[in-house]
């Protein structure tokens, strides 16, 4: 229960261009800062011909376009290599789709072990790739960092190009041609693509050339113009997964990408959406994240990646439901497995004296559940966390999350003598360690904490959009907050405050009783839902009793679970009168 301030309106009187919408929307696109008439109009209708970017824009575009052009008239065998997790499967399948629209058969895709290959290029598959003789390599979601593993393919005369949206952290790869938009002198004006944004720019580059070229190889088999949009589905649930900025261009691709997604013929992901009984045509960007993300990650994690990709790309029935089953299998596997480290978390931190930094870890642990454990903690504890394990892999591996206090990537550098490895974002991170240094690693990491926080102060409250009553929480409101989706990183879901309300009555539900559902009321007898999933450690609902008068502080959802359509609040805090 960390209280509430609300966001200041006191200015938007002075926007014309706001005048026109109900107050409701002038304060949520005001609280965004959007109110000129243009930026209105962008943000509440993204346009695709008007909003998403030249491909060509991005630098090393023409050199990429030129080689895989090359390797298509030749007939050349072509290695996809992606990243293992939510955007470089998806990736993988746009870019492999791509070529398949254009006949060429001479293609394959490697995805590495997350627990025992880790993230980017390695000797293995740099091996098989000579072996195989293949003549262009194309990274995606990866590469930046895979200097040396370039070299040794270039080296070979196998020719590269990466395709990446991450920052290199030592040298750069010397490569055939490179596109990411974040690589030192481009000038593409959206930095916040995900790998499947830059691995569907290419495509887009791609097939825009040959409409436009007259190149005798591709006048039997042109794809129909427009047809790479049927990939954004791909490219939504990756730019979704990977939690990159909702603005401009990004907001035009998912926003695109739902409708896709929303119509797509793809036999695995119609299969999926039925198991979890998802209604395809209404699928809204959080049954990605929470439903669908999920499970790609969950092939990572507990199996092999490839499993993923074959469900997003299969046009086989029978291997769809197979993979289905599968993959809905080993991520209750994940969940439990996750469970067990936050319990067993929990029993280390009993009696210990609390360091500004948790670390803690077991060599048992597998690595690719290690962030989603950090996540947890974070949430019960209120601190930094590393969490580390080792599971098969050679040698100590961890992730890190923050609690908004600090930057993690900050952090690790002040004590990078205690890492083989590390690099991350400023809420999270990856690193690997050895045994010795394991050992110190909190004390180090919570003296850095101290050093480099540097009188920032922890947000102890939550800031909300506007003030709902009991009786505001229906369908006219929910249609008219969804204008402003999608909803992610850079446009948050509104957070609304009903104040001064009474508790009806609580439940909880959920095979472990884990989730939480409230009835609330206010003094006309007016009542609405509210729920909050995983509360079970949540100290906010410890004596929450009938009658209990409260602040209620969450999200406005509509809920279309089973033949059951419910607008309710999604709890972010409850703060007791």
């Amino acid at each position: 229960m960390k209280g509430y301030s609300m966001r200041s309106h006191e200015e938007k009187s002075s926007y014309e261009a706001l005048l026109g919408y109900p107050e409701l929307i002038q304060n949520l696109l005001f609280g965004r800062g959007v109110h000129s008439a243009d930026a209105i109009e962008r943000f509440l209708n993204p346009d695709y011909e008007r909003d998403v970017y030249d491909p060509f824009l991005l630098k090393g575009m023409d050199t990429a376009i030129a080689r895989i052009v090359e390797a298509i008239e030749k007939s050349e065998s072509v290695a996809l290599f992606s990243d293992f997790d939510a955007d470089g499967i998806p990736a993988a399948v746009v870019m492999s789709d791509a070529f398949a629209k254009l006949g060429h058969t001479h293609i394959s895709v490697t995805i590495p072990h997350r627990n025992t290959e880790g993230f980017g290029l390695n000797e293995d598959a740099v091996t098989k790739f000579i072996n195989e003789k293949v003549s262009l390599v194309i990274t995606l979601d990866c590469g930046m960092g895979d200097a040396v593993h370039v070299k040794r393919l270039m080296d070979a005369g196998i020719a590269v190009i990466v395709t990446d949206h991450h920052l290199p952290n030592h040298a750069v790869p010397e490569a055939t041609a490179i596109v990411n938009p974040n690589q030192t002198g481009d000038t593409y004006p959206n930095k916040h693509l995900c790998g499947s944004g830059v691995a569907y720019k290419v495509v887009q580059a791609l097939f825009s050339h040959i409409q436009t070229s007259k190149l005798p190889n591709f006048e039997t088999n042109k794809p129909p113009a427009g047809w790479e949009k049927w990939l954004l589905d791909m490219v939504a649930i990756a730019t979704l997964s990977d939690m990159v900025a909702l603005t401009g261009e990004n907001r035009a691709l998912v926003t695109y990408g739902l409708l896709v997604l929303r119509k797509s013929p793809r036999v695995g992901l119609r299969t999926l959406l039925k198991h979890l009984r998802i209604k395809q045509h209404a699928l809204t960007e959080d049954d990605v994240v929470f439903m669908i993300t999920p499970r790609i990650n969950a092939a990572s994690r507990m199996d092999e990646p490839e499993l993923a990709f074959r469900l997003l790309s299969t046009r086989d029935v029978t291997e769809a439901q197979t993979l289905v089953e599968h993959l809905d299998g080993i991520n209750n596997e994940r969940k439990g497995a996750v469970a067990h480290m936050s319990k067993e978390i929990k029993e280390k931190m009993e009696g210990k004296t609390p360091s500004p930094v948790l670390v803690v870890g077991n060599p048992h642990w597998r690595p690719g559940l290690l962030g989603l454990a950090a996540t947890r903690a974070v949430e019960v504890y209120g601190r930094p966390t590393f969490v580390w394990g080792r599971g098969d892999a050679a040698v100590i591996k961890g992730s890190c999350r923050s609690d908004g206090s600090v930057d993690v990537n900050v952090l690790m550098n002040e004590v990078k003598e205690y890492f083989l490895e590390f690099g991350g974002h400023a809420k999270s991170g990856g690193f690997s360690t050895t045994v010795e240094h394991i050992v110190n690693l909190e004390q180090a990491l919570s003296d850095a904490y101290v050093r480099v926080k540097n009188g920032m102060v922890k947000e102890e409250t939550t800031v909300c959009d506007a003030e709902l009553t009991i009786s505001d929480v229906n369908g006219t409101t929910s249609r008219m907050i969804q204008k402003l989706a999608p909803f992610g990183m850079g446009n948050d879901k509104p957070i609304f405050v009903l104040p001064t309300v009474r508790v009806n009555a609580v439940s909880w539900f959920g095979k472990a009783k884990e989730h939480i559902r409230l009835t609330l009321a206010d003094e006309k007898g007016n009542v609405a839902q509210a729920i909050q999933f995983f509360a079970k450690e949540n100290q906010t609902f410890v004596d929450l009793n009938i009658g209990t008068v409260v602040t209620v502080l969450g999200n406005l959802e509509q809920s279309d679970f089973g033949r059951t359509r419910e607008v309710r609040i999604r709890i972010v805090d409850v703060v007791k009168i």
